[in-house]
């Protein structure tokens, strides 16, 4: 027997302008933005609800001013989101690859589009919260624009996680609003032993802690 009420019910549903159908057509269409990050140029295409979904946040591009990229590194990109970092680390990483993951599998979708829209062949794009599927692979690299609004647990295993992957001499990177430098400059030496401040700007700062090397 069908479902009477459910009937009734659609007929008081409200129904869309012409206009009000546009107008929502062209929120659904994706973003698209080019940027030119470090020596290279490169095409986005990104989506409402996405962080800083119309260009590179001032995060990201003053983390990438600041970040060492080895031709060979094996790198995880750490909350992707549509996969700015992630793909200037493999583009410069061309004997290695970058692994970008994101909890978010809308982030996950548009880093694996734009990995394929720029040309990038050697990454990976798979859904993780944090580390959670990420195998214990020996890493060289792992780069994060950690979220403001995330409890310190969540950051800490973020460290923990990458302590126990990251190879000697590998580096943790991260970019934090001003207000979490402190405790990162903590974290850090509690975690990997050091901290090192690369670059405080007027909203954001980067860090990077190192694996030290084993001495013969």
């Amino acid at each position: 027997m069908p479902d009477l009420s459910s009937q009734r019910n659609k007929k008081h549903l409200m129904k869309l302008t012409p206009e009000q159908h546009q107008y929502l057509d062209k929120l659904r269409e994706d973003i698209r933005f080019s940027a030119h990050l470090r020596a290279h140029h490169y095409q986005f295409r990104s989506t409402w609800g996405l962080f800083s979904p119309k260009g590179i946040d001032e995060g990201s591009q003053l983390l990438l001013d600041h970040l060492e990229i080895r031709r060979d590194e094996r790198a995880v990109d750490l909350g992707c989101g549509y996969g700015p970092l992630g793909l200037v680390i493999a583009r410069e990483a061309p004997e290695g690859y970058c692994a970008l993951v994101d909890k978010d599998f809308v982030a996950v979708e548009y880093s694996r589009i734009n990995a394929e829209l720029n040309g990038i062949p050697n990454t990976e794009t798979f859904l993780s919260n944090g580390f959670s599927h990420v195998d214990q692979r020996p890493l060289s690299l792992v780069v994060s624009n950690l979220p403001a609004k995330t409890g310190k647990e969540l950051y800490y295993l973020y460290f923990y996680d990458a302590l126990s992957r990251l190879e000697p001499g590998g580096r943790f990177y991260v970019v934090v609003i001003n207000g979490l430098r402190k405790f990162i400059a903590r974290a850090f030496t509690e975690v990997f032993g050091n901290h090192k401040k690369l670059k405080q700007g007027k909203t954001y700062t980067v860090a990077v802690a190192r694996i030290e090397k084993d001495t013969p």
